[in-house]
């Protein structure tokens, strides 16, 4: 007597619509296709499909907003907003393949940076988790899922379980993807942004205070950026309290309007 199976029509459901996935591997409404699919079994507000590198990110797709075109928040992300994403920089920092939520990026104080008050809550509003495929060295495919409420713990084990088949249509996916082999725009350095004439700044910041700088826009709290540099607390305050006296500020915030600033 044959063994029972345990096949649900769900299962048959998920396979048929891998399958003809597989069939549009090389058309070009294949990540529309493929965000439609997993929309079905985790419900999500926006998305987007990056190449995380050395220079600006490179978007290869993305959802579109009500009118169908373009987000323009999304502009702003790309122009240099990024530099502060936290899922931008734990790639930069240790790139890996694997699926990654918010909670395992964000830095301990995420929602009271200034990334997440002008970009974060305003565009992806709660919750976010990438698929991570490391292409190389230097790159990696990033599928981005963005959700107006936070993901369940259900919709996070599926998103695992699921991860190792969409990861695969990814890598397959770069076959016929022609943006990435475009070299990147590089990144806008922080230093000399920080350091910008139009900012009139009397004196320039030291190497160590623009990355303290950078950290802090991130999110960091001091012991993180002291862990990060390898160095103390201490140390961490007091190039703090130097790079503020050289800008002329004397917030974080003020920090970020100067950032931003240096953009245009």
């Amino acid at each position: 007597m044959g063994s029972e199976t345990n096949l649900t029509l769900q299962d048959v459901a998920w396979h048929d619509a891998v399958g003809r996935l597989i069939e549009t591997l090389d058309r070009p409404h294949f990540w529309r296709s493929m965000a439609r699919l997993l929309g079905r079994y985790v419900p999500m507000d926006n998305w987007v499909v990056l190449i995380f590198g050395a220079g600006r990110p490179q978007v290869l797709a993305e959802s579109q907003d009500e009118d169908g075109g373009s987000d323009s928040l999304f502009q702003d992300y790309l122009k240099g907003l990024y530099l502060l994403d936290p899922f931008y920089l734990a790639n930069r920092e240790s790139p890996k393949s694997g699926l990654f939520q918010l909670d395992d990026v964000a830095p301990e104080c995420f929602e009271q940076t200034d990334y997440y008050q002008r970009y974060f809550r305003l565009n992806v509003v709660a919750d976010e988790i990438h698929i991570n495929v490391q292409l190389d060295l230097d790159r990696t495919l990033s599928l981005s899922l963005g959700s107006h409420c936070r993901f369940s713990q259900e919709q996070v084990a599926l998103l695992r379980l699921i991860q190792p088949w969409v990861a695969g249509l990814m890598r397959q996916r770069c076959v016929f993807e022609q943006e990435i082999k475009r070299t990147p725009e590089p990144a806008p350095d922080w230093q000399e942004r920080l350091q910008s004439p139009a900012l009139q700044i009397s004196a320039a910041l030291s190497t160590r205070e623009a990355e303290v700088a950078q950290l802090m826009l991130s999110g960091c709290s001091n012991k993180e950026i002291a862990r990060k540099l390898a160095i103390s607390a201490e140390t961490v305050k007091v190039h703090r309290r130097h790079l503020y006296n050289k800008l002329g500020i004397k917030s974080q915030s003020e920090l970020f309007l100067l950032f931003l600033q240096a953009q245009d």
